[in-house]
């Protein structure tokens, strides 16, 4: 989890500081990078959209990527055994 600034539809907003307006462009968010088997992608991603759907603007997007390996540093374990 990493928190992050960006906007999307909701675009920026208008503030006022000290008697100067000024424009406040990107929002805070939390971006969640997560790595699971192949086989486990359809329901993470169906529980992500479940527990994050409000239906509004800001909801947020899902992104699924290929990773090509993932090696455990301690163990040299790689692929599905190294995220398990």
């Amino acid at each position: 989890m990493t928190e992050v600034k960006g906007f999307g539809r909701q675009k920026g907003h208008k503030e006022i500081y000290r008697g100067a307006e000024y424009v406040v462009e990107f929002q805070p968010k939390t971006k969640l990078e997560i790595v699971v088997s192949d086989d486990a992608v359809e329901e993470v991603v169906n529980a992500i959209t479940e527990a994050a759907k409000f239906e509004k603007i800001g909801d947020g997007k899902i992104f699924v990527s290929p990773v090509e390996d993932a090696i455990r540093v301690r163990t040299g374990e790689s692929g599905d055994a190294s995220i398990t």
